[in-house]
């Protein structure tokens, strides 16, 4: 599905009629997001991060880039743990807590 979409945006880029390629983007696009919406057995991306339990962290701050590999990541955000519900990352929603050792 990439592929023949990625194929239809060169075309759409040397054709001389790219409204209308355009339109066909738009409907192969729909068609795919249609197609995703009625497999019910994929949790959605919320769902899954959400599976995730909240990490710990020592200090007051922490620093989240998503992912170890930059490529994958995101910004780094600095975040403050100074409340008792965990703080949740605005690019990737991971959640964290400040681990008391008391």
């Amino acid at each position: 599905m990439a592929s023949s979409l990625f194929k239809t945006l060169i075309r759409s880029a040397n054709s001389p009629s790219t409204a209308r390629n355009l339109s066909l983007v738009r409907v192969q696009v729909g068609n795919h997001t249609a197609k995703w919406m009625q497999d019910t057995s994929k949790k959605s991306p919320m769902e899954l991060i959400n599976e995730v339990p909240p990490i710990k962290v020592e200090g007051r701050i922490v620093a989240c880039e998503g992912d170890s590999n930059p490529a994958l990541g995101h910004p780094i955000e600095f975040i403050c743990l100074d409340l008792s519900e965990p703080a949740i990352c605005k690019y990737c929603g991971l959640r964290y807590v400040q681990d008391h050792h008391h």
